[in-house]
């Protein structure tokens, strides 16, 4: 019996992401960024089909689009009453928002592990690949994927995941949020045909906004049509190497690609070179953006302080500094607690005194393992049920995220954390010193509360 993978969800499709090649790339794109904050994640999602039939002489397939998609309408950034017509059309159940930050949490605690690197996780963006994945699914392999996403059935996760998409879904001359979904389909596995059901195209392109591209996996100019693809729909922010895979017949590919301004930008002139402490008391030189706001909104835990930036599309930026001696990873230790950490704490105003290093990075993360923990097993066995989507039979081989970002001066590029030093010495109470020399959490929300991305800065020079 032929094994063929199913899916390999990647948020950023490159293995050496990780590696000092990817922060060479990183160093030469830092430029693009000088004016702008940009977030970027890709997830893709590779299926497989086990076959019973000896395969044959695979026959010349030939590529090109089968389904484009007609991307939600835009509106101007000043327009608020396009914006509160949107958000009246597209209702957004707060269960559901709280199931993808349950979602979020969970998997950000699974990922955000003490390996001494700077790491940024996209939660949204396998979560729209799941979903489009579960959107496929039947009997218990729907169940798991179903209960791990934290919806009742398949037909209300598509409604909302379409609802929150065109919510979310913006371009403007101040910024942008923009969700991208692609279905890359083989349709001859070795001579023997593949058939997609047409139910499973079509709601794909009506609440996920996927285009269908008809593929040969079999040719390796297979994967750089992928990788253009996430290149164009990432602005060049991602620029993966993909290669094509002739064991599988699908690839589910999502894309996040945000960028948007402070709405109080930090002062050029105001930045400097000084210290940041590393986790090994080791020290690196970093470019600090310094402001002083008189009347802002902090919040104080156990352990942590915490304060956020506002972007200029209602989203925000959180930085969170433990205290001295507490290492990020103490906060982020199961999910209430990194829920507490991005969300709780005891509310104050007062004065917030900002150093926050200027950073640019990326991360991947393999997925599966993870999945499989939170309780997705059938996805990945042999006799799993997506004949939703193919009467072949059809596992999940492997699921993989890669993500980048940055901030400077003018806004955020994905995600960046402060820290704080005061000498040991508690800090006032009506004052917030958010002194980021020592590594930090950071939180990207959306307008609507749910969490883009979310990570650690271990290293801003990195």
């Amino acid at each position: 019996m032929k094994e063929k993978k199913i899916f390999d969800a990647i948020t950023d499709v490159r293995e050496e992401l990780i590696e000092e090649a990817e922060n060479s790339r990183l160093n030469k794109n830092r430029r693009l960024w000088q004016k702008t904050a940009v977030l970027a994640a890709c997830v893709v999602l590779v299926i497989a089909v086990v076959l019973l039939i000896p395969g044959l002489e695979k026959e010349e397939t030939k590529t090109g689009p089968l389904l484009d998609v007609v991307y939600p309408d835009v509106y101007a950034f000043d327009d608020g009453e396009a914006r509160m017509a949107i958000r009246n059309q597209n209702p957004v159940d707060a269960a559901f928002v709280e199931a993808i930050n349950n979602f979020s949490y969970k998997t950000a605690t699974l990922l955000l592990q003490d390996d001494g690197r700077n790491k940024s996780y996209a939660p949204l963006s396998l979560y729209f690949a799941l979903s489009l994945a579960s959107s496929g699914a039947r009997q218990d392999t729907a169940t798991e994927l179903l209960d791990v996403l934290g919806v009742p059935d398949t037909g209300t996760m598509m409604q909302q995941c379409g609802n929150l998409y065109r919510l979310l879904y913006h371009e403007n001359k101040i910024g942008k949020l923009k969700i991208a979904n692609s279905l890359w389909l083989d349709h001859d596995y070795r001579g023997q045909p593949v058939h997609f059901k047409d139910d499973f195209v079509k709601q794909a392109a009506e609440h996920f906004y996927a285009s269908s591209h008809h593929v040969d996996f079999a040719q390796p100019e297979t994967g750089k049509q992928m990788a253009a693809w996430i290149v164009e729909h990432t602005q060049g922010t991602l620029n993966p190497e993909i290669e094509a895979d002739p064991e599988q017949i699908l690839a589910i590919i999502n894309t996040i690609y945000f960028y948007d301004q402070w709405v109080d930008r930090f002062s050029k002139e105001e930045t400097s070179e000084d210290i940041f402490y590393l986790a090994d008391g080791s020290e690196v030189k970093s470019d600090f953006m310094n402001r002083t706001c008189f009347s802002a909104g902090f919040s104080r835990g156990t352990n942590f302080t915490r304060a956020g930036l506002a972007l200029k599309n209602a989203a925000q930026m959180v930085f969170v500094l433990p205290d001295q001696g507490v290492s990020p990873y103490e906060l982020l230790a199961s999910p209430e607690l990194t829920r507490l950490t991005i969300e709780g704490g005891d509310e104050h105003n007062g004065e917030v005194i900002w150093k926050i290093p200027k950073f640019s990075f990326g991360s991947a993360f393999d997925l599966k393992d993870m999945l499989i923990k939170l309780g997705v097993n059938k996805a990945f066995q042999q006799d799993a049920d997506f004949s939703g989507i193919t009467d072949h039979t059809a596992f999940i081989s492997r699921i993989r995220q890669e993500t980048h970002i940055a901030i400077d001066e003018n806004g955020v590029e994905a995600a960046a954390f402060t820290k704080i030093d005061y000498a040991g010495a508690a800090q006032p109470q009506g004052r917030a010193e958010m002194i980021l020399d020592r590594p930090f959490i950071f939180a990207v929300i959306a307008q609507n509360g749910n969490l883009l991305f979310v990570g650690v800065c271990e290293n801003p020079a990195q």
